[in-house]
């Protein structure tokens, strides 16, 4: 038994399919299954029940994935301590975000302490993110929503108001609080479906009874402010977004009802090494928006539950 049988094992199981596991492994369909089924002659047991050219992990095949994926997880993990102390002067952090709007502050502050860490950012879907972490490809998430799973540690590290921002002439504009129901029948401008804000605030307008009746959808908060100051509907704004500006063409609106207000927090993984980088950049992460706490429609995590959907 060796590392090659066991790589092709794991990836046939989570495929049930040998056309694309050969796919993925860029090996041919004949050489895979030779393999497994020698794998299988050494066990003395099938791994998978097989119906015509269909597969199925069977009860032998789920034991021995579980012992497999601990033992290729483990050669993984010391690979890649081993490349981190190897390469101790040139470390990376590899960041998966939903948010980018915090990040060039956090980034700027963090390389002004580290300045030989190199970074290097993706964003994504909140499944998609949560893979990148399960894999390995990631170190954290930094995400305004819990990014959830078996292997990922969570930590929430700031509680962000939202806002809604109307017109300068809207009928609302001059008030200083409103009910989001009193929105009822607004265009909204909102972010794209699919991104965590967008199924945030969706969620907001339910909740206040209504769902939002989307004019424009984009994935440019400046084009967002934009049309709103142009009349063209309303839009959500985290706090932090919209005190970044210097100068507001809008007009902002606390919501009293229902609660509207997200969480930024880190999540990483728990079983994957994390380099000197990482944890440097964790323990700064922390620091850094906790110095946040503070500022108009911000606050602390505790207490802080989930608002449903």
């Amino acid at each position: 038994m060796d590392l090659l049988q066991l790589t092709y094992f794991r990836t046939l199981a989570r495929w049930e399919h040998v056309t694309r596991a050969a796919m993925e492994l860029r090996i041919a369909q004949p050489s895979l299954s030779k393999t497994i089924a020698r794998l299988e002659a050494e066990l003395g047991v099938p791994l998978f029940d097989r119906t015509g050219r269909n597969l199925r992990l069977n009860a032998y095949g789920r034991a021995f994935l579980a012992r497999v994926d601990r033992a290729l997880t483990e050669i993984e993990e010391g690979k890649r301590e081993l490349r981190q102390m190897a390469k101790a002067n040139e470390e990376t952090v590899i960041l998966t975000v939903s948010t980018t709007r915090l990040l060039p502050g956090l980034l700027r502050a963090f390389l002004r302490e580290h300045p030989r860490v190199r970074i290097r950012q993706y964003t994504g879907s909140a499944e998609e993110m949560a893979m990148q972490i399960v894999r390995g490809e990631a170190d954290f998430c930094i995400a305004g929503a819990e990014i959830k799973g078996d292997e990922i540690a969570w930590e929430p590290l700031m509680v962000e108001e939202v806002y809604l921002i109307v017109p300068p002439d809207h009928p609302l504009s001059g008030r200083g609080v409103v009910r989001l129901a009193e929105l009822r029948g607004e265009p909204f401008i909102c972010v794209n479906k699919g991104h965590e804000f967008r199924e945030l605030t969706d969620g907001f307008c339910r909740r206040a009874g209504f769902e939002p009746k989307v004019h424009f959808s984009g994935d440019e908060a400046d084009v967002i402010a934009d049309l709103v100051r142009q009349g063209l509907g309303v839009a959500f704004v985290p706090a932090l977004t919209w005190w970044e500006k210097e100068e507001h063409e809008t007009r902002r609106l606390r919501i009293e009802a229902p609660r509207c207000e997200r969480v930024i927090g880190l999540a990483w993984s728990r079983r994957h090494h994390l380099t000197r980088a990482a944890e440097a950049f964790r323990e700064f992460a922390r620091r850094y928006f906790a110095q946040l706490v503070g500022h108009e429609g911000v606050r602390g995590v505790e207490g802080w539950t989930p608002s449903p959907n």
